[in-house]
C-alpha cells in the first residue's frame, strides 16, 4: 500500500502517529466521530471527473457543469428538467453502495466502542455500512427524504420509490409532470430536505437523534472520550471541529483526532492530547486496523 505523505512528515513520524492513534482509540472509554465530506470523498463518492461524466454528461454538454454541485443548484426552467437531475444525484449518492469500504473499515475499528456519530454528510454512508442509527445523527439533512418547499410542516418524506421511477421514466432530462413531487399537505412541490437557508425542516427523527447525541455528551463528562475527527472541511466549523476542540479543552482526560488530506491541525494549546494526520482517510483506516 503506498500513502501519500506530506512532504516535511517522514514516514517514520507518520507511523509512530499513527500508532498513537491507534493506542487512544484502544484506551478509550468512548469514541465520538465527526465526519465531514472527506471521508465519503476517500470511499470513492467524488462528485467530479469520470464518476460525474458518467451520470450527467448530457447535462454537461447542455449547461458547462465540471461538477455534481454546479448543477444542484441551477435554476432550471421546469420542475421535469429539476427532477431530472436530482433523481439521478440522489441514486448514485444515496443508494449506491460507495466503491471503497472505508466506512466499513472505520465501522471495524469502533464496533465494539461506546461510540456516537454527528455527521454533516448527507449520502446515509453510514447507515449502509452498518452502524447503528441509534448512534447516528445527520445535522444536514438526508438525500433520502423530501420536504415540503414552503415548507408548510416539520414533516419528512421517504423518496426512493419515487426518484428511482424518475430516473427509470425520464427522457431528454426531463422527468414525466406526472412524477413531480407535491406535498400532500399544502399541495406545495416538494423539494430536498438538506440544510441550504432556513426553510430547512427538522423533523421528528431530527429531534430525536439530537437528543441521543446531547444525552450521550453528557454521559462522557469527565470521561477518557476520543474526539475523532474526519474529513471536515472549514466550510461548517461551527457543527464539529470547534465543539470538538471545546469539548477536548474542557475535560483533562479527553483526546483529540483529527484526520484530513491537507487540513490536519489542532490549537496549539491541545497539541499534547492530540493526534493529526495528513492523509488518505481510508489509507490511514487500514494502517490502523
Amino acid at each position: 500500500m503506498c500513502l501519500r505523505m506530506p512532504i516535511m512528515q517522514s514516514t517514520k513520524l507518520f507511523l509512530q502517529t499513527v500508532e498513537r492513534l491507534k493506542a487512544a482509540l484502544d484506551t478509550a472509554e468512548a469514541v465520538v466521530i465527526g465526519a465531514g465530506a472527506g471521508l465519503s470523498s476517500s470511499a470513492g463518492l467524488v462528485y467530479t471527473g469520470e464518476r460525474f461524466k458518467r451520470a450527467f454528461s448530457d447535462f454537461a454538454q447542455k449547461y458547462g457543469f465540471s461538477d455534481m454541485y454546479s448543477g444542484g443548484f441551477y435554476p432550471y426552467n421546469t420542475l421535469e428538467e429539476y427532477w431530472a437531475y436530482w433523481s439521478r444525484y440522489i441514486v448514485i449518492n444515496r443508494y449506491t453502495a460507495p466503491p471503497k469500504p472505508v466506512y466499513q473499515n472505520l465501522l471495524k475499528l469502533i464496533k465494539d466502542k461506546d461510540y456516537f456519530v454527528l455527521t454533516t454528510n448527507v449520502d446515509h454512508c453510514f447507515q449502509k455500512a452498518g452502524f447503528d442509527k441509534e448512534r447516528l445523527f445527520y445535522t444536514q439533512g438526508d438525500y433520502g427524504l423530501f420536504q415540503c418547499s414552503g415548507p408548510c410542516c416539520q414533516q419528512t418524506f421517504d423518496n426512493e420509490d419515487t426518484v428511482r421511477a424518475m430516473v427509470k421514466r425520464q427522457r431528454d432530462m426531463r422527468i414525466p409532470s406526472a412524477l413531480i413531487p407535491y406535498c400532500p399537505r399544502c399541495g406545495r412541490p416538494l423539494t430536498m430536505n438538506l440544510r441550504a437557508d432556513g426553510k430547512f425542516v427538522e423533523d421528528e427523527g431530527w429531534h430525536a437523534a439530537a437528543g441521543r447525541y446531547a444525552g450521550f455528551l453528557r454521559r462522557c463528562e469527565g470521561t477518557a472520550v476520543l474526539f475523532l475527527e474526519l474529513g471536515v472541511g472549514g466550510n461548517t466549523p461551527g457543527i464539529i471541529k470547534y465543539p470538538f476542540w471545546q469539548m477536548t479543552a474542557e475535560n483533562p482526560k479527553a483526546m483529540y483526532a483529527c484526520i484530513n488530506f491537507g487540513e490536519a491541525g489542532c490549537p496549539k494549546e491541545l497539541q499534547k492530547r492530540s493526534v493529526c494526520l495528513n492523509g488518505d482517510i481510508g489509507e490511514i483506516l487500514e494502517l490502523l486496523a
